[in-house]
């Protein structure tokens, strides 16, 4: 059974499913809560975790099919009429592309209408990129990649004949993705709801709860140069020392290259942090929150539970559910000055 959902500001943001844990004043029950605990000599860890899937939290915000058909059909039904009214409009593909970068049109709007463009005349074009019309040059874009846009007759065509089923078909293409990135923002909350639970008049965090600028390092400890933007801050309440460095990620499914990807970065905060302590005399816990049916992948899975420990104990990998066997007051506050 799935636990309430858990509300922001009056909305529901998640819904926590099976096997629920409680958030008390004392912290969560933890993984086992409702079974026995394992019987085990050692502190519970990532590392002697045997069934990965067991420590993983579902955070469910997906909308089901049919559902979903409906909710992204209103969302997206005047965004698709107006790109088939575009392609009517312009004498070319590239001339497509320069409406739609244009002034004419709002962030979101212009968002909606470079999924489309994207879906429909050139896979090539990056939305993201395509997205930032300041950064990123139209021209720049039409002279690199325009010879693999479709070509405007056959668009116009197309277009012209849509049927009501294929605008919805479009419209459902282009809200896919929508909530990607939501469960990783209900994992932080979730984490700093019980961080601040727990640690209260302690400890302190700091970092977005949900979509915001990431914390750069270089703002929160004096003598830190370069880049590295990290998704929290832990600090002593009373004294406002910087105990602890956080990164966040909700994985819902990874694997092979992506999981690569993931290792290698987060090595390379682990260096860069090193690096620092030993030049600058600091010291400071690096804590990794992962979490999601991904993690269970056997690379990504193997790889958490080799960056666990590392730096001589200074990092420690956790997921929601295990957080409160892992990150402790003891364990951060050896990190304080004397």
């Amino acid at each position: 059974m799935a636990a309430p959902p858990t509300r922001t500001s009056g909305r529901v943001v998640a819904v926590i499913v099976d096997p629920p844990y409680a958030l008390s004043r004392r912290g969560m029950l933890g993984p086992f809560a409702g079974r026995p605990r394992p019987v085990t000599s050692s502190p519970l860890t990532i590392r002697n975790v045997t069934d990965a899937h067991s420590v993983i939290t579902a955070i469910d915000s997906a909308i089901r099919f049919p559902e979903s058909l409906d909710v992204l059909l209103t969302r997206y039904r005047d965004h698709v009429e107006e790109f088939c009214a575009l392609v009517q409009e312009v004498s070319s593909s590239a001339d497509l592309l320069r409406e739609i970068r244009s002034k004419r049109f709002k962030d979101k709007k212009r968002m909606a209408l470079l999924k489309m463009f994207r879906r429909s005349v050139a896979p090539v074009v990056d939305t993201e990129a395509a997205r930032k019309v300041f950064a990123v040059k139209t021209e720049d874009l039409v002279n690199n990649y325009g010879h693999t846009f479709k070509e405007v007759g056959l668009l116009k065509s197309q277009f012209a004949a849509l049927t009501a089923d294929n605008k919805a078909a479009l419209a459902v293409l282009i809200g896919e993705y929508d909530n990607r990135g939501q469960v990783g923002y209900s994992l932080t909350g979730l984490f700093f709801g019980w961080f601040e639970d727990k640690f209260e008049n302690v400890l302190t965090i700091e970092g977005p709860r949900g979509a915001g600028r990431d914390v750069e390092l270089s703002t929160v400890l004096q003598g830190f140069v370069g880049d590295y933007p990290c998704d929290f801050v832990i600090r002593k309440a009373k004294t406002k020392e910087v105990l602890a460095i956080g990164f966040a990620r909700y994985d819902a499914t990874r694997g092979g290259a992506q999981s690569d990807d993931r290792t290698g970065g987060n090595s390379y905060k682990v260096a860069k942090a090193k690096e620092y302590c030993a030049r600058s005399g600091d010291k400071i816990r690096i804590l990794f929150l992962a979490d999601g049916p991904g993690l269970a992948h056997g690379d990504t899975w193997k790889a958490a539970r080799d960056l666990d420990g590392e730096w001589d104990g200074n990092v420690r990998v956790t997921t929601l559910k295990l957080a409160d066997a892992v990150v402790t007051e003891d364990w951060l506050l050896r990190a304080a000055s004397k």
